[in-house]
């Protein structure tokens, strides 16, 4: 196989950090391999830079033998390379077919051919089996099928190079199964494909190589018939993980959170949630499961009062709640790890610290009236970020500066650190690396057992029934089935997400 990409002697330094530390890794033609490491171990910055995205402060990388040009992103596209961000680069209210022929749309005289745009994405479509209705509007779509659309965009410029930054986060197990097929029917017709994951099981079942990075550096390359999951997060971490939940016998108390014919409205005024009713109790872990876009969002964000209640009622520790705001939702006893850390979760500006306190800023021990209390702050953030082992040269950084999963432990610090009755997890793992889920699941598992009730909503069915002591499946809107975790077989909940089984 031909070197298509070479990247050779690749350092990064940032204010504090040295992201890339003298890199050097080849990709050849039709072979798929695996970028490994922790959040902030430098797998973005060094594909960002191959992508023209960051400049680089030494060393080279050629494409088929030729240097690009850093910064030279349109070039660099031109030599056919593509790249499917961690989060999408799509335009909401366009459609299907205008954001994949954004800036690259065929013309007929002076203007768009949108006929031929969507003969061109419908037979593109089929050729990869990324089935996508062109006509759709972004906005409309679950993420599964907006990552479709993403990988679509990439293919469409003929790639060569095909770089794959968290391409699974947003999936459903069947999605991601048919992702893995896709990648490597593209290997298979001569593709290159650095694929960077967290999901130990789909470097297994696609990679060719494996490549670990720690701390900025090349730790070492291996490949999935010389290892397992367990090497391959020993290589990452720099220790050994345990993969596997412990979870004891949950102590399960009285009702603490009580649901009651919920109905909810989606942003296009559809009815997402169909009159629910569920009850969680002190001491356990609930976990939902189901197929994304089955109105889970809603439904946690009606609990947590960032959308309004059609009917129903929430009631917490046997008094009713009205239609409430996020700060009158929290003052009420309730948690919440969102979905959407970047959206719901932080303010990007804000310093770390000031993000450790975000529903705690006005009140004693971090302000007394008008005037906050700077040294309790700082004294909060430096024990936080030891305690919940936040990466980060100091607390005062922004909490735009720090990765994925860093970002993630703050919001979870934050979350865990009142000891709530009520902790509502959505999505708590999304985008971490192994060493991070470890930790969170630690940390969900001790809230549990210091008495919390504890609401885990999870597009992850193995961590679905690996943490929770029930499990809800929703499908539809509803609560189709409670099952006990004890023996609860991972096909029949599948069947039941899918809408197969009543």
């Amino acid at each position: 196989m031909s070197a298509l990409l070479e990247i050779t002697g690749i350092s990064k330094q940032y204010p504090g950090v040295l992201a890339n530390d003298n890199i050097s890794l080849t990709v050849s033609a039709g072979e798929v391999v695996a970028l490994l490491g922790e959040n902030g171990a430098g797998k973005s910055t060094l594909l960002k830079a191959v992508f023209g995205l960051v400049k680089p402060d030494s060393g080279e990388i050629k494409i088929g033998g030729e240097p690009i040009i850093f910064g030279d992103t349109a070039g660099i596209i031109a030599r056919g390379v593509g790249m499917v961000h961690q989060h999408f680069q799509l335009v909401p209210v366009m459609t299907v077919a205008e954001n994949i022929i954004l800036g690259d749309e065929p013309k007929s005289g002076l203007f768009i051919n949108m006929k031929a745009a969507r003969a061109e994405i419908i037979a593109l479509s089929k050729r990869y089996g990324l089935e996508v209705d062109p006509d759709a509007v972004i906005e409309d779509l679950p993420v599964g099928m907006q990552q479709r659309v993403e990988i679509l965009k990439a293919l469409r410029k003929d790639v060569k190079l095909l770089i794959l930054d968290e391409p699974t986060a947003v999936l459903t197990p069947q999605e991601i199964d048919e992702l893995l097929g896709v990648i490597r029917n593209l290997a298979n017709s001569g593709v290159g494909i650095v694929l960077i994951t967290h999901k130990l099981h789909e470097v297994m079942a696609v990679a060719d190589r494996v490549v670990v990075l720690r701390g900025g550096k090349l730790i070492g390359t291996t490949s999935p018939k010389e290892t397992d999951e367990a090497g391959l997060a020993q290589m990452m971490v720099g220790r050994s993980v345990v993969l596997q939940v412990n979870r004891t016998e949950a102590k399960r108390g009285g009702v603490v959170l009580e649901v009651k014919g919920l109905q909810v409205r989606d942003d296009r005024k559809i009815l997402s949630v169909k009159g629910v009713d569920l009850s969680l109790h002190k001491g356990e872990i609930l976990g939902i499961a189901g197929v994304e876009g089955n109105g889970q969002r809603e439904f946690v964000e009606a609990i947590c009062g960032m959308r309004h209640r059609e009917a129903g009622e929430v009631i917490i520790n046997g008094v009713a709640t009205k239609d409430m705001h996020p700060h009158s939702a929290h003052e009420a006893g309730i948690s919440h790890i969102p979905e959407d850390r970047e959206k719901h979760g932080l303010v990007s500006s804000y310093s770390i610290a000031d993000n450790l306190i975000l529903n705690q800023f006005d009140q004693e021990p971090f302000a007394k009236g008008w005037i906050r209390n700077l040294g309790e702050i700082s004294k909060n953030a430096i024990s936080m970020v030891e305690k919940f082992d936040i990466r980060t040269p100091s607390a005062f950084n922004t909490a735009g500066s720090l990765s994925g999963g860093n970002k993630q432990k703050v919001v979870v610090a934050r979350e865990l650190s009142e000891d709530l009755p009520v902790l509502i997890a959505a999505q708590p793992t999304r985008g971490v690396d192994v060493g991070s889920i470890e930790f969170i699941h630690n940390q969900l598992l001790s809230a549990r057992d210091k008495g919390a009730a504890v609401l885990l909503v999870s597009a992850e069915l193995d961590e679905i029934l690996s943490l929770s002591d029930r499990i809800a499946v929703m499908s539809g809107g509803k609560i189709v089935a409670i099952v006990d975790s004890k023996g609860a077989d991972r096909n029949y909940i599948g069947r039941l997400m899918a809408g197969l089984d009543k």
